[in-house]
């Protein structure tokens, strides 16, 4: 690694650093102490318990802070060697703005990347344990609470043995019930019901059929049921603790659900909109890099005010247009990929034309 390269970094260290910080502070105190607060005055929660969900907290805000900091970092470390004719004098040498322009835009790529491993491997995670917590020891929800679209695995080494759908889930009962069981990962038989009730320690289905199919995926025999024994044995509440929302699903999951879903005909909108942005939040960070670059080399750029001024304002205008596509996404008024990715693609485009016009 050059001298300039290493120069260059060090100076984006510093703000980037400030950045999370400053932007998680920003998140904590205006939302997440509340709700902590909340649970304090309102269900008496321990100071342990206060503790834990405060640590949980902490991933799904940082990872929302990589973008920002990023940006911040870009703006104040190139205003501040703009400020002082570093660059004026990096340029009279015979350095480009491409080359001044090359480690930022390598750690952008690199904080998008873990950004988004991050978000996919300690997110969920975090936020599954948060909300567990608030609900089950906090709020001490003993009663299975009123669901929709319930999906039950059962696998055993790693293979999808049996998988459960219900269209609502209320107390001890599951109506619109579909039960697929697999060999090998090959669909064998399934089984539809009116609804399941929780009876004598074990689900029973009513006025239903079963569908035994062909290893090639033809229907061999069918047969009526009145009552027929569901074949699993978790309890109501262990099947309502057990389904996720989409904040706490890997990407994996998250896929699974969208095509169970899609099989019963469900709405998958959110879910979609939900998968695209685990990768353009991330990426957010490289766009922010693209915009940030050439606004910090612009000449007078030395007041670090200025610097946080443009970023708040940068980032309000992407985060409008996030909320904006997102909700139009959720409802189906625009493809979920264009609802998760138009915000980055118009990022991109500002940023290209930036460096294009700093590159004059």
């Amino acid at each position: 690694m050059r001298i300039l390269d290493k120069y260059i970094l060090k100076e984006l260290m510093g703000p980037f650093i400030f950045g999370i910080c400053a932007f998680s502070s920003i998140f904590i105190g205006s939302s997440t102490l509340f709700r902590i607060a909340e649970y304090v005055t309102k269900y008496g929660a321990p100071i342990s318990l206060v503790a834990k969900l405060f640590i949980y907290s902490l991933p799904a805000i940082v990872v929302l802070t990589f973008p920002m900091s990023m940006l911040l970092a870009s703006l104040l470390s190139f205003g501040r060697l703009s400020g002082s004719s570093e660059i004026t004098a990096m340029k009279s040498g015979g350095i480009s703005f491409y080359r001044l322009a090359a480690p930022v835009m390598i750690m952008a790529f690199l904080v998008s990347i873990f950004a988004a491993v991050f978000q996919e491997t300690v997110v969920p995670a975090s936020t599954a344990a948060y909300n567990h917590i608030v609900k089950y020891e906090i709020q001490r929800n003993a009663m299975p609470q009123a669901q929709e679209h319930i999906i039950q695995k059962e696998v055993k080494n790693g293979v999808l043995n049996r998988l459960l759908y219900a269209r609502k889930f209320s107390g001890d009962t599951m109506s619109a019930v579909s039960v697929q069981e697999f060999d090998n990962e090959n669909l064998v038989r399934v089984e539809n019901a009116e609804k399941a009730v929780w009876q004598d320690n074990r689900w029973v289905m009513y006025n239903g059929v079963i569908y035994d199919l062909t290893s090639e995926g033809g229907l061999e025999r069918s047969m009526h049921f009145d009552q027929q024994i569901l074949p699993i044995e978790q309890k109501p509440i262990d099947i309502s603790r057990e389904q996720k929302k989409p904040e706490e699903m890997t990407i994996k999951e998250l896929k699974q659900h969208i095509n169970t879903l899609r099989k019963e005909y469900v709405k998958t909108s959110s879910y979609e909109v939900e998968l695209h942005h685990r990768l353009t939040v991330p990426m957010a960070s490289f766009v922010f890099a693209l915009i940030g670059t050439p606004l910090g080399l612009q000449p007078n750029r030395s007041s670090s005010s200025i610097g946080l001024g443009l970023s708040i304002i940068i980032i309000f205008i992407y985060y409008i247009i996030m909320t904006i596509t997102t909700a139009l996404g959720e409802g189906g008024a625009i493809p979920a990929v264009v609802a998760g990715w138009l915000p980055n693609v118009i990022g991109i485009i500002v940023g290209g034309w930036l460096i294009w016009k700093n590159s004059r």
